[in-house]
């Protein structure tokens, strides 16, 4: 309760508390959508069990759909130059609030359903029950130094990642399309095996007995990734939102936060950080940086791009409105892979299309989940996208729930990486957020192996069994 009212009451109160508010219908919607994020938010934070991907979802729309729109409905600024009308509005937060009830329903769906009369664990349990395999982990040890050792002097070098992601960019060369999908794909090439490869290593299981070599391999190669990751994956060079699901997958895979307890007080320190701290730490993204001016929330909300979510969901709308529903673009995510040149039509991103819509020189913006659902199809595409990723996510969370007491496991890895790339995922665009996902996905399924079936303990008086005796772990 006492979450309820500080997520529902307080939250709102010091957004609107420099603000003159003025009614429009919009914002009876609006408060609608802020009860229901405060909601969904206080009960991930006051639940008995440990829900990462839960927390992603909602902490997303509670400060990005909920107290974000409610400073721009209120004070009518916003932080890009196009406007809509008031029903253009109205719509919006209807459609944000469509997906957020689908998404409610999908969870409770999730959270019933029971496969009665079927032996053994479901498939999800089984694929997350996955261990890491130590050679393996050591292979991708070895191929993301590899990679790094290629990619990174072409990118000008280990100085380029510690001045700032347009430096960056600029010492990669790239330009046109075509170049700009390459050189994001080497981006992510090198950032991604590097990651798993460090997280592979922390959670690889203690060998009590033999096996030194490997012992001895693997504090080196931490050694080494280590150095790696601050080089490839701090957040001078990344964005934001993947400098904080590299730092907070590694935190959330420790053994502590695995627990109720350690995981609502840490829940509730990325809270405050995200609203305090988080949109000041795009100082490192320019070449040439501003100095530092502290304002408040409602400001923040209304001026800087990173909360632009609402507005593009707005401006979505009245493109759709223009253009009709395009179907063709649900093609495009899946199909990422698939070049340009061979697929003449495929979509473009759906933030860079609204962007040029509204006249925009600057194109890389958001395109959350909801307006790019929306264009699919209109309001049925929002509720079964949303539907499925609430029933999705919540067997996820309640799989990795049940293998708590398992290290080396994929619910220990993937779970809190993909709860974390949600933000990404949600915020869009999805075609961009499309290939760093399978590629979060894909690695640590090559670095880990089916975990053996559990044997029975034998017999206390069984003289067969020597007291001493233990499986060996699969290496490979």
């Amino acid at each position: 309760m006492i979450w309820v009212l500080l997520l529902g009451l307080v939250g709102p109160a010091l957004v609107l508390s420099s603000l003159t508010p003025r009614f429009q219908p919009a914002l009876a919607v609006q408060a609608v959508v802020i009860a229901h994020t405060a909601i969904g938010l206080a009960r991930v934070l006051t639940d008995r069990t440990v829900r990462v991907v839960a927390l992603g979802f909602w902490l997303f729309s509670y400060i990005w759909l909920g107290l974000a729109p409610l400073a721009m409905l209120v004070s009518g600024s916003y932080p890009w130059e196009y406007r809509t009308t008031g029903h253009v509005a109205f719509v919006s937060c209807v459609i944000m609030e469509a997906g957020l009830l689908a998404y409610s329903a999908g969870s409770a769906l999730g959270h019933r359903f029971v496969r009665a009369g079927r032996p053994g664990p479901p498939p999800l349990e089984r694929l997350l029950g996955r261990r890491v395999a130590p050679v393996r982990v050591l292979l991708l040890c070895g191929a993301s130094l590899a990679i790094a050792a290629y990619l990174v002097p072409k990118q000008g070098g280990v100085g380029a990642f510690f001045t700032s992601r347009q430096a960056l960019s600029t010492a990669d060369g790239s330009g046109g399309d075509g170049s700009k999908a390459g050189a994001a794909l080497a981006a992510w090439g090198l950032s991604v095996p590097a990651f798993w490869a460090l997280l592979g290593l922390v959670q690889l299981p203690r060998l009590r007995h033999g096996d030194r070599l490997l012992k001895g391999l693997r504090w080196m190669a931490i050694a080494a990734m280590t150095a790696l990751n601050v080089v490839v994956n701090n957040p001078i060079s990344n964005p934001r939102f993947w400098a904080g699901t590299v730092l907070l997958t590694l935190a959330f895979a420790h053994p502590a936060l695995r627990r109720p307890k350690g995981f609502r007080i840490a829940a509730a320190a990325i809270l405050a950080v995200v609203l305090v701290v988080f949109p000041y730490s795009d100082y490192f993204r320019y070449t040439h940086r501003e100095q530092i001016h502290v304002v408040s929330l409602s400001q923040q909300f209304t001026t800087n791009g990173d909360y632009d979510a609402y507005q593009q969901i707005e401006t979505g709308l009245a493109f759709q409105q223009k253009v009709g529903f395009q179907p063709q673009r649900l093609l495009g995510p899946p199909l990422f892979w698939l070049p340009r040149a061979v697929w003449p039509g495929k979509p473009q991103d759906t933030g860079i299309d609204i962007a040029k819509f509204a006249g925009y020189n600057f194109t890389n913006l958001s395109s959350p989940l909801w307006i790019e659902s929306y264009l699919w199809a209109g309001l049925p595409a929002v509720a079964l996208v949303f539907l499925a990723l609430g029933a999705v996510g919540r067997r996820i969370d309640a799989a990795r729930h049940r293998l708590r007491g398992r290290s080396g496991t994929l619910a220990a890895l993937l779970v809190p990486a993909f709860g974390f790339y949600q933000l990404i995922l949600l915020r869009g665009s999805l075609l961009a957020a499309t290939a760093p996902l399978a590629l979060l996905v894909v690695v640590p399924l090559l670095i880990s192996r089916r975990a053996a079936p559990a044997a029975p303990p034998p017999p206390a008086d069984d003289p067969s069994v020597p007291a001493s005796s233990a499986p060996r772990r699969a290496l490979v």
